[in-house]
């Protein structure tokens, strides 16, 4: 099967109900050192990420679990990293499968915790900084989102002039395949904990901090979009703007490298990531979608979906 084809059915898949359909970080490597989560809800074995109670998104940008997560405890680790770290996040399907969707941006904000540790920091009213973003692939047809769903990591490269001191590193997808409702955009946030070593200088500018909620609101034009099925995708992302002492921007979730290996905590579910070409920009064909459009769907298929799949024939 073609990389293409494979893309193609993964995006079929997409389609129709999954167990997984909701999903966690379940693992953070660090300059190549790996840390393990916590299966949501279940007993919590010493970790630098903060443990969620469901897989299930949050839903609304009022939801006080805008922050961390679902219900997230303090973790009661905090890992050594340096300006410039390279960070990989691994999303997991509810049941150890992949990440289930691949609509929508991925972002990173960070935070100092303020007069503790980060073990014991309440993050209730962190002020958050943006330090990168990734929706579109070139062409603005594939969201790089669709390469965690292939079962690759989130790569993120920490800013190399950011002042020293413990931070949460809030890593999230906001996943809108039901954006074009009010309220359908389903936020998963993560935090991590970390102690940034050196001597930099660089702090956020207030200007450019926000607390979570109140980062967003519902009719932000990233979070509610009745066009989001329309192609081209022209997208606005919510929040922030990036900070300037920020790491030069890249290709994030892109394939670069298997699995990485145990060092800390519990091993993940295991993954079957597979694929080829970071990065790789597929187009569905018209033969395709239209394949896919007049095929015999499940009921559970939605109107947006087919939708979707008419504006990629030309179909009424």
């Amino acid at each position: 099967m073609s990389y293409c084809s494979y893309q193609f059915s993964l995006t079929l898949l997409a389609l129709l109900p999954l167990v997984s359909g909701h999903g966690y970080v379940a693992q953070v490597s660090i300059d190549g050192k790996d840390y393990y989560g916590n299966l949501p809800n279940a007993n919590p074995v010493p970790s630098i990420v903060r443990q969620i109670n469901d897989v299930s998104p949050v839903k609304g940008a009022s939801n006080p679990y805008l922050n961390c997560g679902q219900d997230a405890q303090l973790a009661s680790l905090v890992a050594d990293a340096n300006p410039s770290s390279q960070l990989q996040f691994w999303w997991k399907g509810g049941d150890g499968s992949n990440w289930p969707h691949n609509i929508g941006p991925i972002m990173t904000y960070m935070a100092q915790c303020v007069g503790t540790t980060c073990d014991q920091y309440n993050s209730t009213n962190a002020e958050w900084f943006k330090i990168e973003e990734t929706g579109l692939q070139p062409g603005n047809l594939t969201w790089y989102q669709q390469n965690i769903m292939i079962g690759f990591p989130s790569n993120v490269t920490l800013p190399p002039t950011l002042a020293p001191g413990q931070y949460l590193i809030r890593h999230e997808i906001i996943a809108l395949h039901l954006a074009n409702e009010m309220g359908g955009a389903e936020f998963y946030p993560s935090c991590t904990q970390v102690n940034i070593q050196g001597d930099q200088s660089d702090v956020a500018p207030t200007s450019d901090e926000v607390t979570f909620p109140g980062g967003y609101s519902d009719n932000d034009p990233g979070i509610y979009d009745p066009t989001i099925f329309d192609t081209p995708v022209q997208y606005t992302f919510p929040g922030p703007s990036v900070v300037s002492f920020a790491a030069p921007a890249s290709n994030t979730s892109s394939p670069t490298s298997s699995n990485p290996s145990s060092t800390t905590g519990t091993p993940a579910p295991s993954s079957t990531a597979s694929g080829s070409g970071g990065g790789a920009q597929c187009q569905v064909s018209t033969a395709q979608a239209a394949f896919a459009l007049h095929a015999r769907q499940p009921r559970s298929v939605s109107r947006v979906m087919r939708r979707w799949l008419k504006s990629l024939t030309g179909s009424p």
